[in-house]
């Protein structure tokens, strides 16, 4: 039955294809052989990594096809794929070719939901989804709901669909790639944080990145949540198509108007649900109850108060639940003082949008950047933040990129080119920072970069970083 419409309510004996194996792929190809399909794994990679993921799913009688991503299996009904993989990959131009249905992990997870499932508060955006997606899931957890952050946090939402915890809701992180496979989710309340360039190699424009990024409204039940200052995402809702009595609600970082969440005297305040939105507001927390209280951060936090708010949670609820929330590692991480200096990861800010946020936050700045770009340009990410810059030291393949934006736009400012890849990079560019720097200042690892050029992750260049400080910290002494 190739080529026909495929139920995930009755997928007994259909031939399905999951295309990856990893975080996505291996709970996905596991739930669709326990509904009854006949699963193929095929996955583009041949290593020992794969292997050990292959092993377990085929004791299910599921095959794996290791090396082979672009062929698709004779008689494949539907296509089941992981984040990542690209819409012009040969596999699915040959799905879509032979009529084949392709669906992402996270619509498979959707199909899936019983009568009784809970409702998703959805976050997407270029950056600040992760954190967002915590802030909102301590916030419910204030409430005394029963909730869990899932999605592209880290945790598949086809396990969570088929686990017996009872959840009241959900706070779902949803990436572009995941929203661009995923056509029938409808959540109760969704917010796209920010929209910058990114991922244009996957997407092919920005365009069609944004499109997939507004997927996230559309059926929204409740309220669609915008960020005032960046109109992009206000034009995504009003392209929604969404049920009967949505709202439209921003967030902001000045005064709120009606129909908005604000910041007004220190207070973050709602005027969007409350009962005379035009003539009152009603506090919610004090900007110090977010950390860290840099101004990126009190949007995240905007915004996750927003989908907790129009899921009825109290604003005392609200504020116990920032107070309780604590960034993960290098995302805007104070890592030490020394000599008076402050030492921050932002390991995490691999695009310029995120190091725009990351630089607004500090007022006197050494700025360690580099990596590999992905095809960004650093002109005005340069012209903006150049009155904060005390400094630059750069490492890393795309450095130069940054070193002639620098030039061009923020001459006087001094900058050491660090012409090395090896692990003693980062503490020689901890330690010309520290040269540069003065008491009051701020050391701020903010890449604008992806790692992989020197790290195996974001993570492990944030490691190195918080290491090199620490060997400073210590001969300080």
């Amino acid at each position: 039955m190739a080529g026909g419409q495929v139920s995930a309510l009755d997928l007994v004996g259909q031939q399905v294809t999951v295309a990856g194996l990893g975080v996505s792929g291996v709970p996905a190809a596991r739930a669709l052989a326990g509904l009854g399909a006949v699963v193929t794994v095929v996955n583009g990679s041949d290593g020992e990594r794969e292997r050990t993921q292959a092993a377990p799913l085929e004791e299910l009688g599921i095959t794996v096809r290791l090396g082979d991503g672009d062929t698709l299996p004779e008689g494949t009904d539907l296509v089941v794929t992981t984040p990542g993989w690209k819409p012009t990959s040969p596999l699915f131009q040959a799905a879509e070719a032979a009529g084949v249905p392709v669906w992402g992990d996270v619509e498979l997870a959707w199909r899936m939901r019983g009568p009784d499932a809970p409702p998703w508060l959805a976050v997407t955006g270029t950056n600040g989804k992760t954190t967002t997606v915590r802030m909102l899931a301590a916030i419910l957890e204030a409430e005394g709901l029963r909730t869990a952050a899932v999605g592209n946090i880290g945790v598949p939402l086809v396990d969570v669909v088929l686990s017996d915890e009872p959840y009241d809701v959900l706070a779902v992180e949803l990436s572009s790639y995941q929203l661009h496979w995923a056509p029938s989710v409808r959540a109760h309340s969704a917010t796209v944080l920010n929209l910058a360039p990114d991922h244009l190699d996957w997407h092919g424009s920005m365009e069609a990145y944004a499109a997939d990024k507004g997927r996230i409204y559309e059926g929204n039940t409740v309220a669609c949540v915008y960020n005032v200052a960046d109109k992009a995402t206000e034009d995504l809702v009003r392209e929604a198509d969404v049920e009967e009595g949505c709202r439209a609600i921003g967030f902001t970082l000045g005064t709120p108007g009606p129909s908005q969440l604000g910041v007004v005297e220190g207070i973050l305040v709602d005027r969007a649900f409350v009962e005379n939105r035009h003539k009152q507001a009603q506090e919610l927390a004090e900007v110090s109850d977010v950390t860290p209280a840099a101004p990126h951060n009190i949007a995240n936090a905007l915004a996750a108060a927003a989908l907790a708010r129009a899921f009825g949670v109290r604003p005392q609820s609200v504020r116990d639940g920032l107070r309780a929330f604590h960034p993960d590692a290098h995302r805007i991480e104070h890592v030490a003082d020394v000599a008076g200096v402050a030492y921050v990861d932002d390991s995490k800010a691999t695009n310029t949008h995120a190091t725009e946020a990351s630089l607004a936050a500090y007022e006197h700045i050494v700025w360690i950047a580099g990596g590999l770009a992905k095809g960004a340009t650093f002109d005005e990410l340069v012209q903006k933040s150049a009155g904060r810059l005390r400094g630059a030291v750069l490492i890393g393949a795309d450095r130069g990129l940054i070193r002639e934006a620098l030039a061009r736009h923020a001459p006087d400012v001094p900058v050491v080119d660090l012409d090395r890849t090896d692990t003693g990079a980062m503490s020689e560019a901890v330690r010309e920072a520290a040269r540069l720097a003065r008491p009051g200042d701020t050391v701020l690892l903010a890449p604008a970069c992806a790692s992989m050029d020197m790290y195996l992750n974001y993570n492990k260049r944030g490691e190195a970083f918080a290491d090199a400080v620490r060997t400073l910290a210590a001969q300080e002494q």
